[in-house]
């Protein structure tokens, strides 16, 4: 069974996408990155093409304990502006699973109304769309099932509380210590 899901649009961040998957899947976490395009052929923000697990239309998140967002441009607008997404982030939140959101992702996650009450961070300058939320500037914030980061400079400590959430800290930090992160 999946336990998270990364959506990726033409004009993700490759890093803030790739580097999640990459940690995820060093710590065994069964990842998969799904299209919210016609094809499963991403095209990145920097000209990198990623060949996606899934379209959106294949997977079943019935029970998926994740969602992650990289941010990117135009990637971003792409994925606040699919409506099979959006759908399954409001349901996610509303069961209590995890989202994640990095960048100018967290924007999207204002904008449907799931950062009020919470604590989070986005890409600077974009503080504006985090609709609701209290916003700080640290590297990443976890508040209650949502997940935030700031951007490509902070994707490896992003991907590592994700591994702390699903596989605890202990994990993290040894995975941390083998990518000679810490």
């Amino acid at each position: 069974m999946t336990e998270v899901y990364v959506f990726l649009a033409d004009g993700f961040e490759e890093i803030e996408g790739l580097t999640v998957v990459d940690l995820l899947r060093r710590a065994g976490i069964e990842v998969q990155t799904v299209s919210i395009m016609e094809s499963t052929l991403i095209h990145g923000s920097h000209g990198i093409e990623v060949k996606a697990d899934l379209l959106f239309e294949e997977m079943s998140a019935d029970a998926v304990q994740m969602l992650v967002l990289p941010g990117g441009m135009p990637g971003t607008t792409h994925l606040g502006a699919h409506e099979g997404l959006t759908t399954l982030l409001r349901e996610q939140a509303a069961a209590g699973r995890q989202i994640a959101a990095i960048c100018a992702a967290p924007t999207v996650l204002g904008q449907l109304g799931l950062l009020k009450g919470k604590t989070a961070v986005c890409y600077p300058g974009l503080e504006e769309k985090l609709t609701g939320a209290s916003v700080t500037t640290n590297p990443v914030e976890i508040c209650q099932n949502v997940t935030t980061s700031r951007g490509m400079g902070t994707a490896i400590p992003f991907g590592l509380s994700l591994v702390a959430q699903l596989r605890g800290e202990e994990i993290a930090d040894k995975l941390a210590k083998s990518i000679v992160f810490a």
